[in-house]
C-alpha cells in the first residue's frame, strides 16, 4: 500500500514538472510573440508615415509640374509676341534706315557749324590777348599810372582811364597830356580795322549844374564824345568805328560815401569789340 502510494506521489510529481516546464516555455513564446507584435505596429506606424509624406511628396511634384506646364505655356505665348515685335522692328528699320542715315549727316554738319564758331571765337580771343598785350607794352613806355587799367573780358578788350588824367573836375575838354594816353590807345586801334571802339563815360553821385551841362547824364555823354572827336580828329580813327556812350552815375564799381571811392566812379572806359555784324554774320550761316 505504501509502495503503491509513493509511486502515485511520484507520478504526480513529475507530471507536475513537466506541465511547469511546458508553462515556462509557452510563457517565453508569448513574450516573444508579444514584441513582435510591438514590432510589427511600430514598422506599421513608420509604413503609415512614410506613406503619408510619399501622397504629400507627390502632390507637390504634381503642382511643381503643373506650374511648369503653366510657365512653359506662357513663355510659348511670349516667344510668339516676341517675334512678332522683332518682324515689327525689322519693317521699322528697314523703313527709318535712310532717316537715320539723315540725321547722322545733319548731327555732322552741325558739329563742323560748332566747331567753326568755336574756333572763331578762339581766334578772336587770341587778338584780344594781343591787343592787351599791345596796350599794356604801349600805354607802360613813358606812362606808370594805377589808374590805366587794361582788361579782357570773354571777346571785349576794356581800357579804363581814371578821369583825373582826362579832364578836370566838371570839364570835359580833354588835357594835352591825356591826348598822348589816347595816341598809344589809337597805335593799337589802327592796327585792327575790322574792330569797334565804344567811348563810355562814367561821373560820381556829385550833382553838376552849369551853363553848358543840365547833369551827370551831359557830363558823361560830353566826355565820352570829346575822347570820341580826339580820336577821330588827332588819330584818324575811321568813325565809323567809333561810338560814344554816356553812363552817367548809375553804374558805380565802389561806394560814392568816400572820396577815393568818388574818385574811382569817375572814368572813361574804351571798348574794343568785333564787330557785332559779323559775329551774327557767323551765326546765320546754314549748318
Amino acid at each position: 500500500m505504501k509502495k503503491l502510494y509513493l509511486l502515485t506521489l511520484t507520478t504526480i510529481f513529475l507530471s507536475s514538472c513537466v506541465s511547469k516546464k511546458e508553462f515556462a516555455n509557452l510563457e517565453g513564446k508569448y513574450k516573444s510573440t508579444k514584441q513582435e507584435l510591438v514590432n510589427v505596429k511600430a514598422s506599421l506606424q513608420e509604413c503609415l508615415i512614410e506613406k503619408d509624406k510619399n501622397a504629400n511628396l507627390a502632390a507637390s511634384n504634381e503642382l511643381q509640374m503643373q506650374a511648369m506646364q503653366d510657365q512653359v505655356s506662357s513663355l510659348k505665348e511670349d516667344k510668339k509676341q516676341a517675334l512678332k515685335q522683332v518682324e515689327n522692328l525689322t519693317v521699322l528699320t528697314q523703313s527709318s534706315s535712310e532717316n537715320i542715315k539723315n540725321v547722322i549727316a545733319q548731327l555732322s554738319e552741325k558739329d563742323k557749324y560748332i566747331n567753326g564758331i568755336r574756333e572763331a571765337m578762339t581766334q578772336k580771343d587770341s587778338i584780344n590777348l594781343a591787343i592787351k598785350y599791345h596796350l599794356t607794352k604801349e600805354l607802360a613806355e613813358g606812362i606808370q599810372d594805377k589808374d590805366i587799367q587794361v582788361d579782357v573780358e570773354k571777346t571785349v578788350v576794356y581800357i579804363s582811364i581814371a578821369d583825373k588824367l582826362l579832364f578836370k573836375s566838371g570839364s570835359a575838354s580833354v588835357s594835352d597830356k591825356a591826348k598822348s594816353v589816347l595816341g598809344k590807345v589809337a597805335k593799337v586801334i589802327s592796327s585792327r580795322p575790322e574792330m569797334e571802339v565804344q567811348v563810355e563815360g562814367y561821373t560820381d553821385n556829385v550833382p553838376i549844374s552849369s551853363a553848358t551841362m543840365k547833369d551827370n547824364w551831359d557830363l558823361s555823354t560830353s566826355r565820352a564824345t570829346s575822347v570820341v572827336r580826339v580820336l577821330q580828329d588827332d588819330y584818324k580813327i575811321d568813325p565809323k568805328r567809333l561810338i560814344a556812350a554816356g553812363r552817367s552815375e548809375y553804374v558805380p564799381i565802389e561806394s560814392n560815401d568816400t572820396a577815393e571811392g568818388r574818385a574811382t566812379n569817375r572814368r572813361t572806359r574804351i571798348v574794343i569789340l568785333p564787330k557785332l555784324e559779323e559775329f551774327f554774320d557767323i551765326l546765320e550761316q546754314k549748318p
